[in-house]
């Protein structure tokens, strides 16, 4: 109950205070009934009326423009302003010009947002991919229906959809349109409305079609068959996920990658991005490369700039000497929007509820949308000709006597007795009569008659046709598949958008650039790393090692280098000599088990560096076995951290080398033979964990020892050692006992 002048409550209480202009009084409202009269009819006109698209593949305001300009007889006609279009318009939609000509711009054949617009236009539209490239204004475009609207109007007139009274009741509009194909899927489309949005992707009209001709003739059909993924009018190319895409086509959402398409020229060394996604702009990748090469990520760009011409989109990204431009188009993919994700979202009304679908389904509600279509536009048809048919009978009885027809109108007194004295005479009903009374004197004659009677025969054939198709659904959606095909056929395009599958794609991880210097690298028999650049060296005094333990592998060597520690578990861990940090030789060094995050109880045995993955890893087995593995096959296009089975595991391990091309090795047994064969001699194997091949033949109980490059002046006589393999080498003779070469 209002209160004369009550203060507003200071309490947190559920009730707010309204106040009523003029009124001069403070009433209480409870805020939820507020709501309910106010905000949620507002919500619902907009989800229903305004945002989310009907099954025909349109919101009102598209249907609105659209029937405005079919009733203007723009459909194959010559083109008008765009302001005419636009005023017109204002009769079923009252929202303003502005509205609607955005409206009509989306649409259009300029703007580029649709694969098959439906307005066809002249004069600046503006373009879907610039943020920058406005429109003209309405008065300086034209506009009229490009040919694809047949599909949506045809049959318009003949009952096949509900009409309505626009906002004054002075004029009828249509609350759905009764298009001959699934537009829903064609065009993308999107709302938002309050609580909720609906964003549907756009889909190749010959496969939609393709696709919805095989659901009516078979339910179960494999959607993946006839429409593998979307298809955008920007192009692009689409990352296609199998699990991913699937997921949208059942449950209606999900999202899925779009990459750019771009070609390299070599002469002018720059990369020409033509084609983009369509969830960003020019302006947006632009602005955003400039903001990462000021920031140093992107150091091997010389130049971007915006070629976009009469000839479409065009970016141009000038590149510094020696960059590898697909590296910088993954790195580019990675930190802007040339590669972007699209989000699916199938909100579409349904008898005016919002449901969110899959595509299956949609197309299903579609289905079952254009067989009523089918079935009210036959319905007319018959209704038409059965009645017709009932004219053509009533003149046929006049062929019987032209005269006493001529007769009774001549005597008939009065006007008004016309019709029924004909009736009486002819034993015809009032329709008729009246159509026999209407029939001008030229036309009383036997001829005129016969031609309009020859057509009941072909009449009542048509009559039983259309009675047949009533009564059968296989019929209606046979007439269904039919228009399908010649929609398929007549408007159908080649893909715009290139397919990628998604396990095939090279997917490169971005790394900060890494400051290139020299360094020494050291790895110690207990697994221990050091990294000490040549000037901490020379400065430094002798290396700090663990007790007992002993530098087994010292290299000089750049921070950039690549660092695979193997394993006693046959397995490699790969890092990178900038992962660890400068240290002095007084400095323990750091664990690499730990670093590496190694298995409980596994160590590092062996070092290898590496830059491009060249030459040779040799792994030598106490068995006596060598295998030779091409270091490639350590190089993994998802830069692997860890890799297992990196050599084979038959035989315990005796000891590992990398070599960057053939050179000879010197095998030790432990009955202190000693074998020299080249490396040469071995085949590669791109297979990481082969056993290998013979190279050292031993007694039982004895074992591979050691192996180690060999260098000259390690042998007295080397030739000695030299055998065809395998072999079981040769024991030392005095003379390289007596040297210190041998000491290991």
């Amino acid at each position: 109950m209002a209160k004369k002048r009550q203060q507003p409550s200071r309490g947190g209480s559920s009730k707010m205070q309204g106040f009523i202009a003029g009124a001069g009084e403070i009433v209480q409202q409870d805020i939820s009934e507020t709501l309910r009269q106010n905000f949620m009819p507002y919500a619902m006109s907009v989800i229903l009326s305004r945002a989310i698209p009907e099954i025909d593949g349109f919101k009102p305001s598209h249907r609105k423009l659209l029937y405005t300009m079919y009733k203007m007889g723009l459909l194959g006609s010559a083109r008008t302003k765009s302001a005419n279009i636009v005023g017109q318009t204002m009769k079923l939609n009252p929202h303003g010009d502005a509205a609607i000509y955005d409206t009509m711009v989306r649409l259009s054949r300029g703007y580029e947002a649709l694969l098959h617009p439906y307005v066809d236009s002249k004069g600046n539209f503006g373009k879907v991919y610039s943020r920058d490239m406005a429109w003209a204004a309405s008065r300086y475009t034209e506009a009229r229906l490009d040919p694809i609207c047949r599909e949506l109007f045809q049959d318009i007139d003949k009952d096949t959809v509900d009409f309505v009274d626009n906002y004054d009741s002075t004029m009828k509009e249509p609350t759905l349109l009764p298009a001959t194909f699934p537009s829903v899927l064609v065009n993308a489309n999107t709302g938002i409305a309050v609580g909720m949005a609906s964003n549907i992707c756009p889909f190749n009209l010959a496969e939609v079609c393709r696709t919805a001709i095989a659901l009516i003739r078979d339910p179960e059909a494999d959607l993946f068959q006839t429409m593998q993924a979307p298809d955008f009018p920007g192009g692009g190319q689409i990352l296609f996920d199998r699990d991913q895409m699937g997921s949208i086509y059942q449950t209606g959402r999900g999202s899925f990658r779009v990459r750019c398409r771009y070609s390299y020229d070599k002469s002018a060394n720059c990369i020409d991005v033509t084609q983009i996604p369509p969830t960003t702009t020019i302006e947006v990748i632009v602005e955003r490369v400039i903001d990462l090469v000021k920031l140093g990520k992107l150091k091997e760009i010389a130049d971007i700039r915006d070629e976009t011409g009469l000839d479409g989109l065009k970016i141009t990204i000038d590149l510094k000497r020696g960059t590898d431009p697909d590296k910088l188009m993954q790195k580019l993919y990675k930190l802007t929007t040339l590669e972007d994700s699209f989000a699916c979202n199938f909100n579409v009304l349904i008898g005016g509820t919002p449901r969110v679908l899959g595509v299956r389904e949609l197309l299903e509600e579609w289905t079952a949308f254009r067989v009523e279509c089918v079935r009210r536009r036959t319905y007319f048809d018959l209704q038409k000709k059965k009645e017709k048919l009932h004219l053509l009978q009533g003149l046929q009885m006049i062929l019987l006597d032209i005269d006493k027809a001529v007769r009774i109108v001549r005597e008939t007194e009065e006007e008004a007795e016309v019709v029924p004295n004909l009736m009486i005479g002819f034993g015809i009903d009032q329709i008729q009569a009246e159509y026999v009374a209407e029939i001008k004197l030229r036309h009383l004659n036997r001829e005129y008659i016969l031609k309009r009677t020859q057509e009941v025969e072909e009449l009542e054939k048509a009559i039983a046709e259309l009675e047949s198709v009533l009564s059968s659904k296989a019929k209606v959606k046979s007439i269904i598949v039919k228009e399908l095909e010649e929609v398929a056929q007549k408007y159908g395009q080649p893909r715009r958008s290139m397919i990628l599958y998604a396990d095939e794609v090279e997917e490169v991880e971005i790394t900060q650039e890494v400051p290139e210097y020299p360094v020494n690298l050291f790895f110690t028999k207990e697994g221990y790393f050091k990294k000490i650049t040549p000037q901490s060296l020379r400065m430094s005094g002798e290396q700090k090692l663990k007790e007992g333990d002993e530098i087994t592998q010292q290299m000089e060597e750049q921070n950039s280098a690549e660092l695979l520690f193997f394993s006693d578990k046959c397995q490699v861990y790969k890092m990178k000599a900038s992962d660890f940090g400068d240290i002095k030789a007084s400095v323990l060094g750091e664990y690499v088990p730990a670093k590496a995050q190694m298995d409980e109880n596994e160590r590092a045995v062996y070092m290898a560096v590496t830059h491009e993955y060249d030459g040779y890893m040799l792994f030598f087995f106490e068995n006596g076995k060598v295998a030779k593995v091409e270091m490639s096959a350590y190089q993994t296009k998802q830069n692997r951290k860890k890799l297992v089975s990196a050599y084979s595991d038959k035989s315990p391990l005796a000891a590992a080398l990398y070599v960057k091309e053939d050179q000879e090795v010197l095998l030790t047994a432990s009955s202190g033979r000693m074998l020299l064969f080249h490396t040469g001699l071995i085949q590669p194997k791109t297979t990481k964990n082969t056993q290998g091949v013979q190279a050292m033949n031993l007694k039982k109980g004895q074992r591979l020892m050691s192996a180690r490059l060999y260098e000259d002046g390690m042998l007295k006589n080397p030739n000695r050692y030299k055998k065809n393999l395998p072999a079981l080498g040769a024991l030392p003779d005095g003379e390289e006992n007596a040297g210190e070469q041998l000491k290991l």
